[in-house]
């Protein structure tokens, strides 16, 4: 796998920090900069960097260390208020409802969470203020990504459940995976239609695409069951990719498309095959029909590599709903059908 210009992925993360700040983050190694995945500022605290296997500070003279000390570099309020809003493009309310949901995704599908103090209005939450933290996701484009997982299921990806925990490269296998089946790649050619909700996956700004991801269409900003649906009824896909499903919308959305003869790739949070049973939205997921195979991911250590893959509903499935031996695709289950 190749990732592309991980320094200027990186750079490019970071473009819309205070310019404090900034100026003294763009100067860190390159080789720290590759190994980047997130960009924490909190105000009055050390600014972290957070790579693969190592947490990173950053002293006032631009200087990486690794553990705590005296003389790091911090992040003031005005500082992060001053990034925030740059982060809006300086229209706050227009960003109103990523806001409210804690997140804001920027140019290049970097993801943004967001701490604060929650603001409600008639018992809804309606947004946050007195931002008090950011967290800068760094988007990952690594061509070759999805090629592990390809080679598991022998190009056939239809009916897939991409399930692991937070930075475990989830969403880089299906930006990937996108890029590969829409241009054949993958072996066969597919019509891909990518539902990019947070607008992770393509990194959409103006209508260009700034991730690679074939011929792939893209809805970007569509809620995810609105999107399953448009492509179902509009743009005749062969298969569908989107992130993080789960709720009534998502489950009621799939079971349509299935229905129209579409396959799913989607993924779900879940770091384990336990963690998988015991969410109530996987169980509804699995009934669905749309999923036949689950493939789990390792850790955020090891981003992107496949753990194992899983047969949905085999007649050997034990007692307990699930067995965890790696089918490699083949053999082996994990939820009995509903």
């Amino acid at each position: 796998m190749m990732e592309r210009d991980p320094q200027q992925r990186y750079n490019h993360a970071i473009s819309q920090v205070s310019p404090s700040l900034r100026e003294i983050l763009i100067q860190i190694p390159d080789r720290i900069k590759q190994d980047a995945q997130e960009v924490r500022l909190r105000v009055g605290r050390p600014v972290v960097i957070s790579g693969s296997f190592q947490t990173y500070f950053i002293t006032k003279e631009g200087a990486v260390v690794s553990l705590m000390r005296q003389g790091l570099l911090t992040a003031s309020l005005e500082q992060l208020e001053e990034t925030f809003q740059a982060m809006c493009g300086y229209s706050v309310y227009s960003y109103q409802n990523d806001i409210k949901n804690g997140f804001l995704t920027i140019l290049g599908g970097h993801r943004v969470g967001i701490c604060g103090t929650a603001v409600f209005h008639n018992g809804e939450m309606t947004g946050i203020r007195d931002i008090s933290s950011l967290n800068i996701r760094i988007s990952r484009q690594i061509s070759g990504a999805a090629d592990q997982l390809l080679q598991k299921l022998q190009g056939d990806v239809e009916g897939l459940l991409l399930a692991g925990a937070p930075c475990s490269g989830k969403t880089t296998i299906l930006r990937d995976l996108a890029r590969q089946l829409s241009t054949g790649r993958s072996g066969s050619l597919k019509k891909v239609v990518v539902v990019d909700e947070r607008g992770e996956l393509g990194g959409v700004c103006g209508g260009i695409c700034h991730n690679d991801l074939g011929l792939s269409d893209v809805l970007n900003g569509y809620p995810k069951g609105e999107g399953i649906l448009q492509a179902v009824r509009c743009l005749s896909p062969d298969v569908v990719i989107c992130d993080e499903v789960g709720n009534l919308g998502d489950i009621s959305a799939i079971e349509e498309g299935l229905n129209a003869g579409v396959a799913m790739v989607a993924s779900i949070h879940a770091g384990s095959l336990q963690e998988l049973r015991r969410r109530k939205q996987a169980q509804r997921l699995l009934q669905t029909g749309a999923f036949s195979r689950i493939a789990l991911l390792e850790t955020s250590r090891t981003p992107g590599k496949i753990q194992g893959i899983y047969k949905v509903g085999e007649k050997d499935v034990e007692a307990d709903g699930m067995s965890v031996g790696d089918s490699g695709g083949r053999g082996g289950g994990i939820f009995a059908s509903a």
